[in-house]
């Protein structure tokens, strides 16, 4: 039976099964490591029974943040399943695409996802029939350290979503990264607002806790005044926090505020989209222990701040720091050629928390690596002292409240609208959520569009956070001799179009 729990939730079970490992802030259940052992062990037998042992087949979760998802994802490990959380965020349209590419046998809800997830044609189990099952799954059941275990789904720059792989081996060494380089152990209490289906929230602010026997405090999502409450609430103790920097500024700006009560925070950590060095200087001059870093859902956590010296994370502000324990990185030009400090070109990362590639996706994957060496699509340099500066993010994806948006998968949403001859998205500022879209639409001769009817045309096929914020009838869209849009002209065009607004 032993062979059949090496991870961290079982070894903490065993050295400090009455530490606290995970508790739900929604419900106020609580788990030991005792108990999320065992919770874990009954969801993985009764997963075995449905799917066999080591089935590799995939089990999905449509849910907001809960524990049961998080101990659903343990139980899927060591029953030898593959977990696949999917976005709640996502239209019905959307999530059919999902599972149509990752073909789960089961699909796990909860209350708020019911009527949605019926509709997919999935087996379904409620997330509460959960908390019932007991036993233990046999010494058989979990599979290589080095096959699929999660697929985390993001937007592809084709327009379809991407499935990206992640082993067990993946998951350890990124989680690892993050222990080492930010003071994580069995003292440390993460509270996690962010997505369980995103890396960060997942890995970073769940998994990293239970690697290091700390204990991991999970939200249903990100609510400003709730979270400032906990953060400073001694009696939660909460030492690390995860969030992308819109939220760390509405968090600023929250009646209320008072830094002296988040001071006790060992790292707050900020990820997924760049952080402005202004505000890291603000949050650190006021004694809160927050630096930017950089992580891919491809590679886990990557890069990240030394903490000891508050002069240099103000110094450095606006970098990502330095690389992790087990990451690998180069700058190259368009051939390949290693670049010197100071010059930009593509970073390209190789380690154990890379993933080996996308799900059905063999070309992308041969375009993904070069080698061992993986292929971000980012823009960056590094300096004289190794740390990395993220010039530009991948191609022409913005970032809108912590969500990746591909303007692709936008284009194609507006190609289906009759009347649109040719349809560009580009990101563009926003005070509250840092960047928002903005279509350029040229018409078909005869046809009319208002904004509205753009928009909800939008609406009924993409997210919510993907829907453009404005539209904008154009005579003509910018584009190379070869017919690719001249994104950087259409932004600029995009920001004197605004500022001639605001005047």
């Amino acid at each position: 039976m032993i062979g059949a729990r090496i991870d961290s939730v079982a070894t903490h079970a065993r050295t400090q099964p009455d530490a606290p490992a995970l508790a739900d802030l929604e419900s106020g259940r609580r788990w030991s490591y005792r108990a999320l052992d065992q919770a874990a062990d009954g969801v993985a037998a009764w997963l075995v029974a449905r799917l066999g042992p080591a089935s590799g087949e995939r089990v999905a979760v449509l849910a907001r943040n809960c524990a049961e998802t998080l101990i659903l994802h343990l139980a899927a490990i060591r029953s030898g399943a593959v977990f696949v959380p999917l976005n709640w965020r996502l239209t019905p349209v959307e999530l059919a695409a999902l599972i149509a590419d990752s073909g789960p046998k089961l699909l796990f809800h909860d209350h708020d996802s019911a009527e949605v997830a019926a509709g997919l044609g999935v087996d379904l189990v409620d997330l509460v029939a959960l908390r019932s099952m007991t036993g233990a799954p046999p010494a058989n059941a979990r599979r290589a350290w080095d096959e699929p275990a999660t697929l985390l789904y993001t937007s592809g720059t084709s327009g379809r979503p991407k499935g990206v792989i992640l082993t067990e081996s993946n998951i350890f060494f990124g989680c690892i990264n993050f222990v080492l380089g930010n003071r994580v152990g069995r003292d440390s209490v993460f509270l996690c607002d962010m997505p369980l289906f995103h890396t960060a929230g997942l890995f970073a602010a769940s998994r990293v806790p239970l690697l290091g026997g700390g204990s991991v405090l999970i939200t249903k999502g990100f609510d400003a005044a709730k979270t400032l409450a906990r953060l400073g609430d001694p009696a939660l103790a909460i030492t690390h926090y995860f969030s992308v920097p819109q939220m760390a500024q509405r968090l600023w700006q929250e009646p209320g505020f008072d830094p002296a009560k988040l001071r006790h925070l060992r790292f707050w950590a900020t990820g997924g989209a760049p952080n402005p060095a202004a505000q890291i200087e603000r949050f650190v001059r006021a004694g809160i222990n927050m630096s930017n870093g950089f992580g891919m859902s491809e590679t886990c956590s990557n890069y990240g701040m030394p903490m000891d010296d508050p002069e240099l994370v103000i110094a450095k502000g606006g970098t990502c720091g330095l690389p992790y324990a087990f990451v690998e990185s180069r700058i190259v030009d368009e051939e390949g050629n290693d670049l010197p400090p100071g010059e930009t070109g593509e970073l390209w990362l190789a380690g154990p928390s890379v993933t080996p590639g996308y799900w059905n996706r063999p070309d992308e994957n041969e375009a993904a690596f070069s080698g061992r060496w993986f292929r971000t699509g980012d823009a960056a340099m590094l300096d004289e002292d190794g740390f990395l500066y993220v010039v530009d993010r991948r191609k022409d994806m913005y970032i809108s409240g912590g969500e990746n948006v591909f303007p692709a998968e936008v284009e194609a949403a507006l190609a289906e609208l009759a009347g649109i001859a040719e349809a560009a998205v580009i990101g563009v500022p926003d005070a509250r959520w840092g960047e928002v879209g903005r279509a350029y639409l040229i018409l078909r001769d005869g046809h009319a569009l208002d904004e509205a009817e753009v928009r909800a045309h939008c609406a009924a096929r993409l997210a919510k956070f993907k829907v453009p914020a404005s539209v904008v009838i154009a005579a003509d869209i910018p584009r190379t001799a070869s017919g690719k849009v001249l994104k950087h002209v259409l932004r600029e065009r995009a920001l004197g179009e605004m500022g001639e607004t605001d005047a």
